[in-house]
């Protein structure tokens, strides 16, 4: 499974985009599916980054948030507030600056978040997980 970018160093303060690129690292750990990273700091006040993903089941799907809350804690950090964990459909992890939607991918086609934020850049990163 092809990294982003390297880890970071504990005790460091991680920009936003590596943020971003830390909680979309940590869905490809998971195999998530279609990971699209939003660039929304010129859109939105509250957030610079949207990650979207989803699982082919809501367990895979609360798998997946959870290993985005472990590389949220492993880079030295809180995330700010979680919701949806034990339903599973859509788990929001806020991670302040970047905030993570993890979706049961038939809910993520119903609320299509990607249309919503249709204006938004994309940040481009290889993998074999990653929406075009």
């Amino acid at each position: 499974m092809k990294r982003l970018r390297r880890s970071p160093r504990r005790g460091k303060k991680l920009a936003s985009e590596e943020q971003a690129l830390v909680a979309a690292n940590a869905c490809l750990d998971m195999k998530a599916e279609d990971i699209v990273v939003l660039r929304v700091a010129e859109l939105t006040a509250y957030a610079d980054f949207l990650v979207i993903t989803s699982g082919r089941s809501t367990r895979q799907a609360q798998s997946i948030a959870e290993r985005v809350q472990r590389a949220i804690a492993a880079a030295g950090s809180r995330p700010v507030g979680i919701e949806g964990e034990r339903e599973g459909n859509w788990i929001l992890v806020d991670w302040g600056a970047v905030i993570v939607h993890v979706f049961y991918a038939p809910v993520r086609e119903f609320y299509d978040l990607e249309k919503l934020w249709g204006d938004a850049p994309r940040l481009t990163f290889p993998g074999p997980h990653a929406r075009k």
